[in-house]
């Protein structure tokens, strides 16, 4: 059974994930700013701390998790996000700077404090957005957000470079259209073909087995635009 954190967990798809991780036996740390619906679930195998991954004292509380409880991380999902629907014209720089400090720079300092203790067969799978590709539909609006999805796209392909000869392994999951909460938020109204329980289901496979097949990988997870 693996040790698995997962980031953004109090709804869609990271709710949805961690309860099959730990339906399954493995043993999940459920981080998130809102640490509630996550409590309500009484799961034995999910622990929870209220973390928001752009705070160095939140992460610090992560560390020391590790070290007294775990000593080793199998899996990382990178999964929070933070969105902005916004004309460029409208878009201060304190939007691009809120909606960095979560998808890119929260990205990469969770990363950087769990790799040290993970083994060359970890995984680290970092969930990014069709908007984030190059030469994908694009949406107005969401100039903030899909860049800081093409930002973690290059981070991946960097990290599986830098760590190719110790491990762990390093993966991006371009989701398109998934029904979700931020999904609302995004394009009001919009009816997704995915549920977000099928899209967990499928990261959930892919965060256990992915690894052995890819490393510094973009993986475009979408039967529809958006």
């Amino acid at each position: 059974m693996a040790n698995i954190i997962v980031t953004g967990c109090s709804r869609g798809i990271g709710y949805e994930l961690i309860q099959l991780f730990a339906n399954q036996g493995h043993q999940v740390l459920a981080l998130s700013r809102k640490t509630a619906p996550i409590s309500e679930l009484q799961n034995p195998n999910i622990f929870t701390l209220s973390c928001d991954i752009s705070k160095a004292s939140d992460l610090k509380k992560v560390g020391e998790f590790i070290i007294e409880n775990w000593q080793q991380v199998d899996v990382l999902i990178n999964n929070a996000g933070k969105l902005a629907n916004k004309p460029f014209l409208e878009t201060s720089t304190e939007d691009f700077e809120e909606v960095y400090k979560v998808n890119v720079f929260g990205v990469a300092s969770i990363t950087k404090l769990v790799v040290p203790k993970m083994l060359k067969n970890g995984h680290v799978v970092t969930i990014s957005s069709m908007g984030g590709v190059q030469g994908s539909v694009k949406f107005p609006g969401l100039s903030a957000y899909s860049s800081s999805k093409g930002a973690v796209i290059t981070l991946t392909e960097l990290w599986a470079e830098e760590f190719k000869e110790t491990g762990p392994s390093f993966n991006a999951l371009a989701l398109g259209a998934v029904q979700t909460e931020m999904l609302e938020e995004a394009f009001p109204g919009y009816i997704a073909p995915t549920t977000a329980l099928e899209m967990a289901t499928y990261i959930q496979n892919f965060a256990l087995t992915g690894h052995k097949m890819y490393n510094g990988k973009l993986l475009q997870v979408s039967n529809s635009t958006p």
